[in-house]
């Protein structure tokens, strides 16, 4: 759906006697064009797209002797190429002379490599610029490296057929020149040459073409082809071989006569398509001299353009020469342009010397006449149409010769190359070189903003207005019927060529085109003013520069300069003024006005989407799109990686004016996305029918709906209260129809009744309620609108809306099931019928077994019955149970639906109300379901309560919960089995104060004691046995054996002196005091051991860490838990498998990774295991527990040192050594800390922080960071020495 759109023209002159341009050339390098012209070297210094050229300047001049063994139409220059390696140029003449010019040189000379005495007919480089191949006069085929060393000589007609042998016999046409012809496949593997074989019997000569790769080996020969011509030109892409083939003639194609076509071949020499010429396009207007053969035009070149896309046919006619540019797609030829060559002189036809593509800028077409070189810039470009909604059509147009195939998208998706209308369109000139010829095809079409007209324009100036009466909606009859309103050309007494037109109404008709003359270096811009078919006046401006280009449909005029400057015409200004720039030439450019402000974007060959508003700095949207489109307040665009992306205009339009200079020049990437076929281009959006029409690269069309523009039309619908529309729109789009309740939900509930209205059908309603309690809203909401629809449909039709009524119980959350069965025993006294229906469709929304629960558990058996016999449930499965409960009381018979239902707590309420009878089956229901919290409330204040509370509390004893069960049991007035859980918890106190309350005797008081003393004396709670015994025993000894145990000496002293027994401290005190010296003296000796060895641990750790970093560090790694070094087949590990996370599916016992294994090996690297890199730091923190534990004994050595030295003698001298020992360790322990607290020399490893990013590489660095974390960093210091003083000085006196 695309159309070739002609953006620029240069005109470079060299206008002198005798002057005869015959070949260019390009070098790459300097970005430059040279041309030979006769003996004469020039070289032409251009731009890479429109722009400004300095003047032609002659570098170099050569000389040859001509051949004459050739047709006088021949060119000398058989071949013309500049060599990028060497730097030269190498001229290849048809009188056998190889021509190398150094052009970095001044004035360098002309130097002739070689020479062939039988002339060269065909010469031709490979695209690499390695391989040159040449045919002699003597039908020779050399193939010769770029220092023309020759690898290969052979007769161009050989006997065999190469590897793939074709036979062929194809006749000679009026038109061959009998030449041979050499094209080069565009990767230079391959060749192929066109030939003219020695005549037959017949007396026929036959062209045979022959594929050959770069050893000059034969590959294969074509098919047996009547007429078939000289051109021949190989796809750079390397798919077909085009030449040309005529019919009609003896020894021709076989097709009536003057049938020409542009044929196609494989590689292997197979055909493979074609396409017709028209004779009629090149008919000339006027009588001319025939002499251009018996037909009057012949094809003398086919050129392909760099891209492949493409094709230029160079035709010779009696009028002149005409270029015609042919493109394809879904299987058919389009003809896109047609160029005509310029007269010499007035009366004379124009004819070109050369035709040639630019083989790096596309679309870049180079055009020789014998005086003059023109450069044309092409590029692609959609006609379609810029209407608004809601009138807007869709409309695309799409140019084919003097054919405009025209289809409405928002009405009809029609595949090209058909359409749903052909416009036919044919103008007549009488202006320069147009006036010998009936040009076919305009250069530029363009679309009316608002009454669906369209204007044509074509080169010489002359324009068609149509009206195309397009039909918008679904109907009967034509959908568009074109009608010519005006046909006129633009007034210019010049040559000037024009390339666009624009075109806008209001009110009266205004067409502006744009053109560039030849002489001039500025565009020409001319604006006729139509009224009811007259025109009322012609205006016309000179635009500052040249190759300039139209915004389409804007008002005042802004055109675009040379270099990307955007510019408005203003009425009250003499001079352009500026809007701003786009950092290079974008053909396509559109607006789109969003409050005061206006966006413009435009986009680059580069990719590059720029976008602007007035006065602020121009953005970059997107670097990789390939088209785009403003759709309403959408800028919509394509890009090369296959997505579509949406940008609403306000938010584009806020955030550049918001925007400043310190910003990014790329536009923050937040757009909708949507994934594409690879290779989609939009052709047009279409907005009242929230379409945006695709092309394919074959051609094909695709119709998607996006999100963003379905939404935008359903917004709008919302907003003015059209809820039919909007819920269809989202119904056929698959949208959630949450989005009617999501856009004002307080609105929503307020047109409740108007929604209802406009969506009067049920299923509609259904469904619409059924989404809603799936979507995103909150139950609370989702209960609002469930009960203001039901309650306006209760209001206009009960029994027409039943179903949905009752869907609208049955979605909310929680569903409200028995309302909708209440609904339905409503209904059943009025209509039974229908409660019928009602009762199928909402066990259609429920499961019928969940109903019949609920039914049942409404204790209306007549429901129940009703739901069963619609369910088609096995009356063998319900009517047993249901006549079994029939005979039941009351609340028995709800209690044993209520446990049939498992609703247990509303069966322990009915079961309670059945009777005092029943209260032990009560019971028994609470221990079976554990219903003791609800018992409790129901039996409160009752006579049964104290029952209820003991069980309850022999509930609690059996959990262990053992202080709430012995309250349990004190409220229950069940003191004995209080102590025997006070007593089983150890609360001693509550224990003894209970039994004095209950009035044990002294006899229970003392055999509990003992119990008591004993259970506390094993948990280590020595001080508090002592106390049970002496106080509710009166056992002092067992007392202060408890004490002493306990450490507690001072208190075993003082019990054994207040109650007179100071036997004991002999027999007692002073023992015990000796065996707790003994045991600190064993600590501190295992303490000192531990000490020592993780002190050394940490220094051989330390000096491995500095001597072997790799082997440190990679012995164990955390982060390696979840990951397979290897794979479960037998294969060496890589590099790579190091962070390779291991396959979830290769076998059960590598897939099984879980949570439990995960914690497995957190406890293994917490573990310290010996060799890991996370042993120091478990060392570090042994020995901060080591420190604590030191702390502990040494409080102990401070209570034990006082009586020590009390006890003189060898208790003293005990204390002596004891105090020696802990401060000799207390000591060592506190260099040991210093030691391995203290840092490194080298310092720290790298520390740095880790990236923000939360990326798998990221995570990767930050747990190769953490492994290499200091463990001093991880591992506080711990305090040794602390404020208190635990030493007796007198020990050291």
């Amino acid at each position: 759906m695309r159309n070739l759109s002609l953006v620029a023209t240069e005109y470079d002159s060299l206008s002198y006697a005798n002057a005869h341009i015959t070949a260019t050339a390009f070098d790459l390098d300097e970005n430059s064009s040279l041309c030979s012209v006769e003996v004469e070297l020039w070289r032409i210094m251009q731009n890479r797209g429109p722009g400004t050229q300095t003047p032609p300047v002659a570098t170099s001049m050569f000389t040859s002797m001509a051949s004459s063994n050739e047709p006088e139409e021949a060119p000398q220059i058989v071949s013309f190429r500049v060599l990028a390696e060497s730097r030269k140029i190498a001229a290849i003449l048809r009188g056998g002379d190889v021509v190398m010019v150094s052009f970095d040189e001044e004035d360098s000379p002309a130097e002739v490599e070689g020479s062939f005495e039988s002339g060269i007919l065909a010469a031709s480089w490979c695209p690499d610029e390695s391989l040159l191949v040449i045919i002699t006069g003597e039908q020779k085929l050399i193939l010769m490296t770029s220092t023309f060393d020759v690898l290969s000589e052979n007769y161009v007609h050989p006997s065999e057929f190469g590897e793939a042998p074709i036979n062929v016999k194809v006749g000679q046409s009026p038109d061959e020149d009998t030449l041979p012809r050499i094209s080069w496949r565009g990767d230079a593997a391959y060749f192929v040459v066109s030939s003219l074989a020695p005549a037959d019997s017949q007396g026929f000569r036959r062209r045979i073409l022959r594929v050959y790769d770069r050893e000059a080996t034969l590959q294969s020969t074509s098919e047996a082809v009547g007429g078939l011509e000289h051109t021949l030109c190989w796809r750079p892409s390397g798919n077909l071989i085009a030449s040309t083939q005529r019919f009609g003639f003896e020894g021709g194609g076989s097709g009536r006569e003057g049938r020409h076509d542009i044929v196609f071949f494989e590689r292997n020499g197979l055909r493979h398509g074609e396409f017709s010429l028209k004779p009629e396009h090149f008919k000339p207007t006027q009588k001319v001299e025939k002499h251009v053969g018996q037909w009057g035009y012949r094809v003398r070149e086919l050129v392909w353009s760099s891209d492949s896309n493409v094709l230029a046919i160079w035709a010779e006619t009696d009028a002149g020469d005409i270029v015609q540019l042919w493109t394809t797609g879904n299987y058919h030829w389009y003809l896109k342009h047609e160029i005509i060559a310029p007269q010499s002189a007035p009366g004379l036809p124009g004819r070109f010397t050369s035709v040639q593509w630019h083989p790096e800028s596309t679309l870049h077409l180079i055009l020789t006449t014998p005086e003059e070189i023109i450069q044309r810039h092409y590029d692609w470009e959609t006609y379609a149409s810029p209407s608004k909604p809601p009138q807007d059509s869709g409309l695309v147009a799409v140019l084919d010769a003097a054919s405009i195939l025209l289809t409405p998208f928002r009405t009809q998706n029609v595949p090209p190359p058909m359409s749903s209308c052909q416009l036919t369109t044919k103008a007549s000139s009488t202006q320069g070189s147009w006036s010998w010829y009936e040009a076919k095809n305009p250069v530029h079409v363009s679309f009316s903003q608002d009454r669906h007209a369209l204007a044509t324009l074509w080169e010489d100036g002359h324009i068609q207005l149509w009206a195309l009466n397009t039909r918008i909606g679904p109907g009967p009859g034509k959908v568009m019927n074109p009608i010519k309103i005006w046909e006129g050309s633009v007034s210019d007494s010049g040559n000037t060529a024009w390339r666009q037109l624009s075109i806008r109404n209001d009110g009266t008709w205004s067409l502006t085109a744009l053109g560039t003359s030849p002489s001039s270096n500025k565009d020409l811009l001319q604006t006729i003013h139509l009224d009811d078919g007259k025109v009322l006046k012609t205006e016309s401006t000179e635009l500052p520069g040249k190759n300039c280009r139209v915004v389409d449909n804007t008002w005042p005029i802004v055109f675009q300069g040379p270099t990307g400057a955007i510019f408005t015409l203003q009425s009250d200004e003499t001079e352009p003024v500026q809007l701003g720039a786009f950092p290079e030439f974008c053909l396509q450019v559109q607006t789109a006005d969003n409050a005061d402000n206006t966006l413009i974007v435009g986009l680059g060959k580069s990719g590059r989407l720029y976008t602007f508003v007035k006065g602020q700095g121009t953005r970059v949207l997107a670097t990789n799109a390939n088209s785009f489109t403003i759709s309403s307040s959408f800028v919509v665009f394509t890009t090369t990686a296959h997505e579509s992306k949406y940008a609403p205009v306000s938010e584009l339009v806020s955030l550049l004016t918001g925007a400043t200079e310190t910003d990014s020049k790329d536009v923050p990437d937040q757009w909708t996305v949507r994934k594409l076929e690879r290779g989609s281009r939009i052709v047009v959006a279409v907005p009242s029918t929230m379409s945006l029409v695709l092309q394919m690269p074959r051609g094909n069309l695709e119709t998607i709906n996006p999100r963003p523009l379905v939404m935008e039309v359903v917004t709008k619908d919302l907003s003015e209260g059209n809820y039919r529309k909007a819920f269809f729109s989202c119904r056929k789009h698959r949208l959630d129809l949450n989005v009617l309740v999501d856009h004002d939900q307080a609105l929503f509930l307020e047109r409740v009744p108007q929604f209802v209205e406009q969506i009067p059908e049920v299923d509609h309603l259904n469904l619409f309620l059924t989404l809603v309690a799936r979507g995103t809203q909150s139950a609370e909401v989702v209960t609002k609108i469930c009960d203001s629809i039901r309650q306006e449909l209760e209001k206009k039709d009960m029994k027409k809306y039943i179903n949905t009524i009752l869907t609208a119980h049955v979605v909310k959350t929680p569903p409200d099931y028995e309302s909708g069965l209440a609904e339905l025993l409503a209904l059943r006294e009025t209509d039974q019928s229908l409660v019928e229906e009602a009762v199928k469709y909402i066990i259609f929304l429920v499961d019928a077994e969940r109903l019949f629960d609920i039914a049942l558990g409404m204790y209306d058996f007549n429901l129940v019955l009703m739901v069963a016999q619609h369910a088609q449930k096995d009356p063998r499965e319900y009517l047993p149970f249901l006549k079994e409960l029939r005979v039941l009381d009351k609340y028995y018979q709800r209690f044993r639906i209520d446990d049939h239902l498992k609703r247990h707590e509303k069966a322990l309420r009915n079961l309670s109300m059945a009777g005092p009878e029943r209260f032990d089956e009560a019971i028994a229901y609470v221990e079976r379901y554990s219903l003791y919290e609800q018992a409790l409330s129901i039996w409160k204040d009752t006579p049964e309560y104290k029952a209820v509370v003991e069980v309850y509390g022999d509930w609690l004893y059996e959990r262990r919960e053992l202080p709430q069960a012995a309250s349990a049991f004190i409220e229950a007035g069940k003191p004995n089995k209080a102590m025997v859980a006070f007593e089983k918890n150890l609360q001693w106190r509550e224990l003894f104060d209970l039994a004095f309350l209950d009035n044990a005797s002294e006899e229970e008081l003392a055999d509990m004691a003992y119990r008591v003393s004993e259970d506390l004396a094993s948990k280590k709670r020595y001080i508090e046995a002592g106390q049970v015994l002496l106080e509710y025993k009166k056992d002092v000894r067992g007392a202060v054996i408890y004490l002493v145990q306990g450490n507690s000496f001072s208190e075993a002293r003082r019990i054994s002196n207040l109650h007179r027994h100071p036997e004991l401290t002999e027999e007692v005190i002073r023992p015990g005091s000796l065996d707790s010296r003994a045991q600190v003296a064993e600590d501190i000796t295992e303490m000192r051991e531990q000490a020592r060895k993780q002190r050394n641990r940490i220094r051989e750790l330390r000096i491995r860490k500095v001597e072997e970093p790799d082997a440190f560090y990679g012995t164990e790694d955390v982060a390696m838990q979840n990951i397979d070094v290897m794979t479960d087949v037998s294969m060496a590990p890589t590099a790579f498998t190091r962070y390779t996370v291991a396959p979830t599916s290769v076998n059960s016992r590598s897939s099984k990774k879980s949570s439990r294994s995960k914690r497995k090996a957190e406890r293994k690297v917490s573990s310290g295991r010996k060799g890991t890199v996370d042993e120091e730091e478990y060392l570090l923190k042994s020995l901060i527990k080591l420190v604590d534990r030191f702390t502990v004994t040494r409080g102990e050595v401070r209570n034990l040192l006082p009586h020590l030295y009390e006890f003189g003698g060898e208790y003293r001298e005990e204390g002596l050594s004891m105090q020696a020992d802990v401060t000799e360790f207390e000591q060592e322990l506190k260099e040991t800390i210093e030691e391995v607290w203290t840092r490194p020399a080298e310092g720290d490893v790298d520390g740095a922080t880790a990236s923000a990013e939360d990326t798998w590489a990221a995570r990767m660095a930050e747990v190769e960071r953490n492994r290499h974390i200091n463990p001093l960093d991880k591992v506080s210091k711990p305090e040794v020495i602390r404020a208190d003083k635990w030493r007796i000085n007198l020990y050291e006196l």
